[in-house]
């Protein structure tokens, strides 16, 4: 089996082809993360949140509708594709910690390196391990198929760490729509905030924050944990569901849409 970073696009089945749209973002993932390393301050900030923008989107699309299908093509495919869903879990929690550490904390440097090191390694098992074994069982026809259903669900998926939710349906079905809206109203009070302009960047902190915290609050939804393989699952679900915060984060949610609508 050849890995996937030998092969061309012809080869991968095509433009369209699950293959090579995975081949691409890795390349453009690749170069964020040496960006990442040569950064410091708010430009590291920058390259974080775009490696964001990437990175969970994709995993994803991956574990809701690529997984499932290895799993049934593949005799190892539920071993395979466990080992990759434990790294991204693992990317979850290293991201989440980040969000509690103040930019420029000593404390962030190791849980960085060992980011890009996950990442990095992730790409590694996808692109020699899995995905060569999925070529032999599955034509080109349905990866181009797969290729188009893949980038849907990758357009409307969350775009932040969720280490609660489940890796796998339909916890992480259910997950897409509540989470997704909350994580794309964050990213564009971050990119305003890391900008700079008129509004106040104390105020778009304390929204960042709030928006965070919305989100970590909507993961604990039961259903949101189901399907999930017990080595992925995070310690902190049995805590429940914190109604008070999500209460709160409800009022934060439509207080920023009211401001919004008011500044048009």
């Amino acid at each position: 089996m050849r890995s996937v970073a030998e092969q061309s696009t012809d080869e991968l089945g095509g433009r369209m082809s699950v293959l090579a749209r995975q081949k691409s973002d890795h390349v453009v993932l690749n170069g964020l993360l040496e960006e990442l390393q040569g950064s410091s301050g708010s430009a590291q900030q920058h390259a974080l949140l775009r490696i964001y923008r990437l990175v969970f989107p994709h995993a994803f699309a991956e574990e809701s509708v690529l997984w499932p299908v290895i799993r049934r093509a593949l005799p190892e495919g539920d071993e395979l594709t466990l080992e990759v869903e434990r790294e991204h879990q693992e990317v979850n929690e290293l991201v989440t910690t980040l969000e509690t550490l103040p930019v420029g904390d000593a404390r962030r440097v190791p849980v960085l390196d060992r980011l890009v090191e996950v990442l990095r390694e992730d790409v590694r098992d996808e692109e020699d391990e899995l995905f060569p074994r999925l070529q032999t069982r599955v034509g080109r026809r349905q990866l181009q198929l797969l290729g188009v259903a893949w980038e849907v669900v990758r357009r409307i998926a969350p775009t932040r760490a969720h280490p609660v939710v489940a890796r796998r349906p339909p916890g992480n079905v259910v997950a897409a729509l509540p989470l997704t809206a909350v994580d794309r109203l964050r990213d564009a009070v971050d990119a305003r905030r890391l900008r700079g302009g008129a509004a106040p960047r104390p105020a778009l902190d304390w929204v960042s924050r709030g928006l965070t915290r919305t989100a970590h609050a909507i993961e604990h939804l039961p259903l949101l944990g189901r399907g999930e393989d017990p080595s992925t699952r995070r310690g902190d679900r049995a805590a429940g569901f914190p109604w008070g915060t999500a209460a709160g984060a409800a009022a934060l949610v439509l207080a920023v849409v009211a401001l919004l609508r008011r500044r048009r």
